[in-house]
């Protein structure tokens, strides 16, 4: 009872720390009726380059990046961190200076300028809307409960855990706004990966530094054809999917989007790929590996248990307050920018085109919320939450991708022939990587990524001149197109 109690009082006052920082930090940014857009989803575009970096990191590292990769209990898995590095380069060099010129407050928007057709906009707005609700976020929710239930080895029902979460981060995203989910991103980063770094030093000296009896499948880096990673997938897909995650997906890029102006957001894209390549790869396999010397193959549950048993007892407090403030700044990310995508690309294009963006937030974040919940128990029946929700992502990935390269490099392609490529794309992926296919493909889901992503591109252009008559030109970067060089 007294351990308990120790742990439940340290992880108290660290989150009511986090929290109290937040505030003082946010306080006075209001929401006039003018920009409740703007201040709302893009911070008022006041996030200097620190707060851009450390919202970037924490949204995309959380319990499913540190329980589902170290859950594989391989070094393999490293290589999403590494090429992350390749995505973040791409986003500050190539997107960033595209989203700021158009002004952009969704990925989405750039489509609906540069296709000329606010369609096209709300087609691939929803599929990132329900790609937020139907696969990342249940996923961030039923991993950051597992870990809290495996670290504390406690018999509450993971159900209960998740929905404490699920409210408390629902709250958060409805009062807060991206302002407050950026700086308590940034604040919990930096106590996450502190704690996260420890752990890599406690688990190594757990085992004396000692890899000995570790079978070489798992700490080689060189992926063989049968394991998740094969190193093949490096030459192949990889980078489409790395240039997918940092470059157009809206949960990520809002934070770029954020910042007063290129040159601020450049910086924090350029200082998030830093700790990618310096401290992520290690917090995100060695632990696991380390797991595995000690406790055998465990799966998913490795990270949770080799955090409580070599953590000092008032430690681990902090660390699931670290974690948890993880799960809770992941998840609200997720809600923020699905909502965003909601009310932008839809309500105010649609239904209503000045609304009071706080009030429909609110209700829409309360369904997300009660959707993701629904959804944990599909979560906990997967092998490895990891390599699920990476599969899962390539129906929508790739799709989204082409679209963006399409309306970027050509003009005069009609909005039709790029929403019928997102279709012919997630049927035909969907056809390709699950086996209840009459078509199920035996490669690898990374390696049919970029047959994929061929595929849309030709489709678009096929349909564009073939069935709608229309011939596309090569127009990178223009605005009305008349640099085009050459027809398609």
């Amino acid at each position: 009872m007294s351990e308990n109690m120790v742990q439940t009082a340290v992880f108290a006052l660290v989150t009511g720390i986090i929290g109290l920082l937040t505030y003082l930090k946010c306080r006075g940014h209001g929401h006039n009726q003018q920009s409740q857009n703007k201040e709302y989803f893009l911070a008022g575009g006041g996030l200097t380059w620190m707060f851009v970096a450390g919202s970037i990191t924490l949204t995309n590292l959380s319990t499913d990046q540190l329980v589902g990769m170290n859950g594989n209990q391989m070094a393999l898995l490293a290589w999403w961190e590494f090429s992350a590095v390749i995505g973040l380069i791409i986003l500050a060099k190539v997107f960033i200076p595209i989203y700021y010129k158009y002004n952009c407050t969704t990925t989405t928007e750039l489509l609906e300028k540069r296709y000329k057709n606010k369609h096209i906009r709300a087609v691939i707005g929803m599929l990132f809307f329900l790609g937020n609700a139907l696969i990342y976020m249940p996923a961030v929710i039923y991993s950051g409960s597992l870990f809290m239930q495996t670290m504390f080895n406690v018999d509450i029902p993971l159900m209960y855990i998740a929905i404490a979460f699920a409210a408390l981060g629902a709250v958060y995203a409805i009062f807060g706004g991206l302002r407050a989910v950026a700086v308590s991103d940034t604040y919990s980063g930096v106590l996450l990966l502190s704690m996260a770094v420890l752990v890599v030093f406690l688990s190594l000296a757990a085992i004396d530094f000692d890899f000995s009896g570790i079978p070489a499948e798992r700490l080689t880096l060189i992926g063989a054809p049968d394991s998740p990673l094969p190193w093949q997938t490096l030459l192949t897909g990889m980078i489409f999917i790395q240039i997918y995650y940092w470059g157009t997906n809206q949960t990520i890029t809002q934070r770029a989007m954020a910042a007063p102006n290129v040159k601020e957001a450049q910086k924090g894209v350029f200082a998030a790929a830093g700790i990618r390549i310096l401290i992520v790869p290690a917090i995100i396999v060695l632990p696991g590996i380390v797991s595995f010397k000690l406790y055998g193959d465990i799966g998913d549950a490795a990270y949770g248990r080799i955090v409580g048993d070599v953590m000092p007892l008032w430690l681990t407090g902090v660390f699931a307050a670290a974690m948890a403030a993880a799960v809770l700044s992941t998840y609200n990310s997720l809600l923020n920018s699905a909502t965003a995508l909601y009310v932008c690309d839809i309500h105010e294009a649609y239904i209503n085109d000045n609304p009071n963006v706080v009030r429909l937030s609110g209700w829409v974040t309360a369904l997300l919320t009660v959707l993701s919940l629904v959804l944990v128990p599909i979560y906990q029946q997967a092998d490895s939450i990891i390599n699920l929700l990476q599969q899962l992502n390539g129906l929508l990935s790739m799709p989204i991708l082409s679209i963006f390269v399409v309306g970027l490099v050509f003009k005069d392609v009609d909005a039709r022939a790029g929403i019928a490529a997102v279709i012919f794309g997630v049927l035909l992926y969907g056809s390709l990587t699950f086996d209840f296919s009459p078509i199920y493909s035996t490669w690898h889901y990374i390696h049919l990524m970029p047959i994929t992503l061929v595929s849309c591109i030709s489709f678009a252009l096929f349909v564009n001149r073939f069935v709608l008559g229309q011939s596309a030109k090569f127009a990178w970067g223009s605005d009305d197109g008349v640099e085009a060089v050459s027809k398609v």
